[in-house]
């Protein structure tokens, strides 16, 4: 280090300092240094800790090497490591953000200390005074020296992934106002799209229809666009409603630690299409989760649901764990379930493969079989599930569609596509 050191400037050397906790425990210390290089470094008394909360699966005590994993630092250079890059905004959302506060959209130091008192999860990033950052926390730099944060205040805080315009919103008498502070949003509100026509209502008809067969879901409204306050100054459609979900990370003032299959598989956002495959997420929750047998006959209806409801964005990003008693993981309730082929010509491939095929209009029970074969799950235990899932989509999803607020067109090419499925899940 002495010889890295002594090639860089001074100012390169100066760094600021977020402190990360997790339910009030100390996690560790991130390092952002003006050079752009971030640098995790687990706490001693958490690492030591048999009975410490989980930050990701791969530190829970259970997971191969997770001693190891958090003996070293995790260093990255511009973006943070993917465990922290998963918490921030993508899209629009980013370059909202990244504008307010005047920083490059890849300075993932800056917006997570931005938005750290709100991040998805349990997590909490506060920044440090420069007196108060431990010596051993600047030990990778014989002449860094800590610095003050000096971040610019926005009035709108919100960090939710994604692409689409969604907010943290507390609902106060039948009101939603952003969340500000250190109160936090129990709504996720996801605003109508500019660029797709009547995307709240798509939303809450294809996650009905999901709960119906057997999708676990959080609450989910369609809210009235005048019920929203503070949100900030973007373009919105002529259109009159937005899609309103139930956080599930909390409970009145509480966090619920939460993480989605891109942290668990260290995998970053732009990687979530084409990084894994379902096999993976299948083999994880069957070995890791609380009650790992439940939890794939769930992950099993909703890739199938998936299928039936046309939706291609069933990416790594938009399946987690959810870590109720703070340590053990367990597959998270369902969201961003879409009919998306009403949006994208010719669309006819989910998100990521299952049993080597991303095929709708191929795939077949014997795809679904390969599927649990190479997650190590018993054949035995999945179909019944699939085929109950056919039987409730068969015998209510036609009927209950007529009065679901999915427009005309959009419900026309949806039924279309059941038509079109291979004669295992032809509906």
């Amino acid at each position: 280090m002495r010889g890295e050191a002594s090639d860089l400037k001074a100012s390169d050397l100066e760094a600021s300092v977020l402190k990360l906790t997790l339910y009030g425990r100390l996690v560790g210390y991130l390092v952002g240094y003006q050079n752009g290089r971030n640098v995790l470094s687990f706490a001693d008394e958490f690492k030591m800790d048999g009975d410490r909360p989980t930050f990701s699966l791969t530190t829970h005590p259970a997971f191969p090497h997770a001693g190891d994993l958090m003996s070293a630092s995790w260093v990255r250079h511009q973006r943070l490591h993917p465990i922290l890059s998963n918490l921030l905004p993508e899209g629009s959302l980013r370059n909202l953000i990244a504008q307010g506060l005047k920083a490059h959209i890849d300075n993932e130091f800056h917006i997570l200390s931005y938005l750290g008192e709100d991040l998805p999860g349990a997590i909490v990033a506060k920044s440090v005074e420069p007196d108060d950052v431990p010596d051993r926390v600047l030990s990778t730099h014989e002449k860094a020296r800590a610095v003050k944060f000096e971040a610019i205040a926005q009035e709108n805080k919100f960090s939710l992934a994604g692409v689409q315009m969604k907010f943290s919103m507390k609902e106060i008498e039948g009101r939603y106002n952003l969340s500000r502070g250190d109160v936090l949003g129990d709504w996720i509100i996801k605003t109508p799209s500019t660029q797709h026509k009547d995307v709240p209502q798509n939303e809450y008809t294809a996650m009905t229809l999901a709960s119906l067969a057997g999708v676990e879901i959080p609450e989910i409204k369609l809210v009235d666009l005048d019920r929203l306050d503070n949100l900030p100054q973007i373009n919105l459609p002529d259109e009159k409603q937005a899609f309103a979900i139930r956080r599930f990370d909390r409970n009145a003032d509480e966090r619920i630690h939460m993480e989605d299959f891109a942290q668990v598989l260290v995998k970053y956002p732009h990687e979530k299409y084409n990084s894994a495959n379902y096999e993976q997420i299948g083999r994880v929750l069957y070995e890791y989760a609380g009650d790992g047998l439940a939890d794939v006959q769930q992950f099993a209806r909703r890739l199938l649901v998936n299928i039936l409801l046309a939706n291609g964005d069933a990416h790594l990003k938009n399946w987690s764990l959810l870590y109720t008693d703070q340590i053990t993981p367990r597959l998270s309730p369902a969201y961003d379930i879409v009919t998306t082929n009403v949006y994208i010509d010719e669309e006819k491939y989910f998100a990521l493969n299952l049993g080597k095929t991303k095929s709708w209009y191929e795939v077949s029970y014997r795809h679904f079989e390969s599927w649990a074969d190479k997650s190590g799950i018993p054949w035995r235990v999945i179909k019944p599930h699939l085929d109950d899932v056919l039987d409730k989509a068969k015998s209510v999803w036609p009927k209950v569609l007529k009065d679901l607020p999915m427009n005309d067109e959009h419900k026309l090419k949806l039924k279309n596509h059941w038509a079109r499925l291979h004669a295992d899940f032809r509906l």
